[in-house]
This record gives structure tokens, C-alpha cells and sequence, in this order.
């Protein structure tokens, strides 16, 4: 796609990157806010400026947390009680596209619009709809390719080797998954998972169509708009940076068209003078009268 099928009206910046996995956030949180705000949730402010969103039957929670004591700046719980610990949890941390945290949010409120059974179903190995695979699809379309980094975790990585999908097999700790980097699923890119450019992770039971949203985003090939005064090194040296182009002209109207041959005719001649009878007296000409 080409950067100028990519614009959107409500976008922002002065330079295209691509691949989208290289830009950083846009530092402004209403596009993640919007879809699950639009649906009436709750939202109030904490005296530090953090968010918080929760739905009408206060089965799912959001938290947008720029004050936090680490850099998880988005924290998504969904929960079979309202009173009990969380059925699943997912975070993006400070640097995430913000394109990635929205299609995450907004496939919650499609889930939460159609139900528990929706925002709240399991993965399924094997089922047509459920299976957490399918989140894996929308990135070998792209040509991702799959690794095996340790025994116990596979992996996927894009093309240009600096974006990794990691799903952990085995038995997890929940309370691990929700508080640290150690989940099912850890999405990040950059050159060291231990120093990434940006990371989402997600725990076991997160739902696959939610998952399957982000790697759809991720895999996206139109690139994202971006300031080039706030593209880190990283994003310079790695990504492709393109230039915003003034949007070709609009087609010419068919009034247009006749308005351009008329302007191209040669100018028509004055026409000749012709001499006109006057009902005025012709003035007295010199000499004697007769």
C-alpha cells in the first residue's frame, strides 16, 4: 500500500514508517480509549493522571497508566467475578503503536457487545474459532517464519528479523503472567528481549479473535504517520522512513473540461465598424450657403 492510501484525516506527522512494527507510540491514549468509551463504560482519573474504564457489569477493566511505577502504560483484565482475580490480562508497555493497543480495544468492545461468552472464551486447541493459533495467521500471510528460540517456547519472526511473536508452552503461573513479561504471549520488537523496542504480552486465556486483532495490526503492510523529530534512533536506522506527499489533484469535472478547450480557441475578431444614421443634425459644414 502505497503512503498515500495510507492517510487518515484524524492522523497526524510528517513521515511514513514502514515496516509499522519499527514506529513507536503517538503518545495520546483517546485512540485506545475511544471504542470501549463509546460503549458507555465508566471512566475516572486518579490524582496522578492515570485512567480507568470499566464496563457496566465490571467484568473488564482498563487501566491507562502513564504514572505507573513501571512502563506498563496499558493494563486490560477481564474477569468471571467482578470480585476475583482476573481471567486474563493484557498489557502494552509505553512504547507500543498506539494503532496495535486500538485494534486490541476496539475487537473487546465487538466481544463485550456480543457477551461474556465472547469477551470471555478460553482458547480452544483445534476449534474453528477459538484455536490460539489463528492469532499466528494473519503474520506467516506476511511471510513471518517460525523459530525455536528454547525448548519450551516457540516463536515467529517478521521478515526483517526485528518484530517476535513468543508463545510459552507448559505450565504458567497466573499472578506471574499478569504482573511480569513472563506470559503465554509476548509480542515485542527489536534486536534484545531484553531490551526492546516495544513489547505486549498476554496471558493464558486471553481470547484468540482479541489476540488475533493485534497481529492483524502488526502485519498490516500500510505504513503508520509519525513525527520525524520523534522517531528514535532505532526506528532511523531500521525502518523506511517516506516523506508525506501533497495529495494528487482531484479529476477535472466535465465543466472543467469545457472551461480548458474554451480558454485554448483562438480570440474571435472584432467586428467591422458600420456606419450608423444619426436622427441628430449633422454639424454645418464651412463656406458660403447657396
Amino acid at each position: 500500500m502505497s503512503p498515500q492510501s495510507a492517510r487518515h484525516a484524524d492522523l497526524d506527522g510528517d513521515v511514513y514508517v514502514f515496516p509499522r512494527h519499527l514506529a513507536r507510540t503517538t503518545a495520546v491514549g483517546d485512540p485506545g480509549l475511544d471504542p470501549l468509551r463509546n460503549l458507555g463504560w465508566d471512566l475516572h482519573n486518579d490524582d496522578l493522571g492515570n485512567a480507568y474504564l470499566t464496563a457496566p457489569d465490571g467484568r473488564v477493566r482498563l487501566g491507562y497508566l502513564p504514572e505507573s511505577e513501571d512502563d506498563g502504560l496499558w493494563r486490560i483484565n477481564a474477569y468471571r467475578d467482578p470480585l476475583g482475580p482476573p481471567a486474563w490480562g493484557v498489557c502494552f508497555n509505553a512504547d507500543a503503536p498506539t494503532e496495535f493497543v486500538t485494534a486490541f480495544t476496539t475487537a473487546l468492545a465487538t466481544a463485550y457487545r456480543d457477551g461474556p461468552d465472547h469477551y470471555l472464551a478460553r482458547p480452544v486447541a483445534g476449534s474453528p474459532e477459538r484455536d490460539p493459533f489463528l492469532a499466528v495467521d494473519p503474520l506467516i500471510a506476511r511471510g513471518w517464519q517460525f523459530d525455536r528460540p528454547s525448548p519450551d517456547t516457540f516463536a515467529i519472526t517478521s521478515p526483517d528479523g526485528l518484530a517476535h511473536l513468543e508463545y510459552t508452552t507448559g505450565d504458567l503461573d497466573p499472578a506471574i503472567e499478569l504482573d511480569t513479561r513472563d506470559a503465554r504471549w509476548h509480542l515485542w520488537a527489536g534486536t534484545s528481549t531484553a531490551r526492546p523496542f516495544w513489547y505486549a504480552t498476554a496471558s493464558t486465556d486471553t481470547p484468540a479473535a482479541l489476540l488475533r486483532a493485534v497481529t492483524e495490526a502488526v502485519a498490516d503492510p500500510a505504513p503508520l504517520l509519525r513525527w520525524r523529530a520523534d522517531t528514535d534512533s532505532y526506528v532511523k536506522g531500521h525502518a523506511q522512513l517516506s516523506p508525506i506527499l501533497p495529495p494528487s489533484p482531484s479529476p477535472p469535472t466535465p465543466l472543467d473540461v469545457r472551461r480548458a478547450a474554451a480558454s485554448r480557441r483562438p480570440a474571435a475578431l472584432p467586428a467591422a465598424s458600420v456606419p450608423r444614421w444619426s436622427t441628430t443634425s449633422r454639424p454645418a459644414l464651412p463656406g458660403p450657403r447657396c
